[in-house]
């Protein structure tokens, strides 16, 4: 079991808890990771971007020239790929570029960026996340207090509305739920800081 010191929302240490090691502690899978974010990152494209072929230009009917004894290269269309205005030769059509990775190899990826985060130190774990109003200066004082003000992932047991909206103005500063994060948000977050019931959500589902 790995063990973490437990802080206030001012940064002062009031307790330590001990994790999993199965969900903090495994060793790390690269090439796992890898793959998990290209999926994310692979799922998160519109695939809406288009150009026109040669049949889909409009003009180009009438043949520009005849064939032979002009001295110029033969042409059939000015909307051929090589005239000004005319159509694109392969160009990108509107696709789907989604695809499934398998349950166990996305529960891989997630457990060693976990684990990868606890390594380097940057796991922040906190007796209890809240905010009583809505008040950006909140957040931002905490995780000034706590070293984390540069770019940080803050995950809470449950959407906390006050939080969320307090948080979102904050530049590099994301919000999730236990059961909402993913390789990419953990490994692309920066400082992870969770709270202890958080931390024990993500025990329960994946130890």
């Amino acid at each position: 079991m790995a063990k973490f010191d437990v802080l206030d929302m001012n940064g002062k240490k009031v307790s330590t808890v001990e994790l999993s090691d199965a969900v903090f502690g495994i060793t790390p899978n690269e090439k796992v990771m890898h793959a998990a974010v290209v999926n994310f990152l692979a799922n998160q494209r519109q695939g809406t971007q288009s150009t026109k072929t040669r049949s889909e230009v409009s003009g180009g009917g009438r043949k520009p020239w005849r064939q032979k004894g002009t001295g110029r290269a033969r042409q059939g269309s000015t909307r051929s790929p090589q005239w000004t205005h005319g159509g694109v030769a392969l160009g990108p059509k509107p696709r789907d570029y989604s695809y499934r990775l398998n349950k166990k190899v996305k529960r891989l990826a997630l457990l060693s960026a976990l684990s990868s985060k606890a390594q380097s130190g940057d796991i922040i774990v906190i007796d209890e996340l809240k905010a009583a109003e809505y008040k950006t200066k909140t957040v931002v004082n905490m995780l000034t207090a706590i070293g984390a003000d540069k770019k940080a992932l803050i995950v809470t047991p449950a959407v906390d509305a006050k939080l969320v909206k307090s948080a979102a103005n904050i530049p590099g500063v994301k919000t999730a739920t236990a059961d909402s994060i993913n390789t990419y948000e953990v490994l692309n977050g920066g400082k992870f800081v969770i709270s202890v019931d958080a931390a024990k959500k993500l025990e329960e589902v994946f130890a």
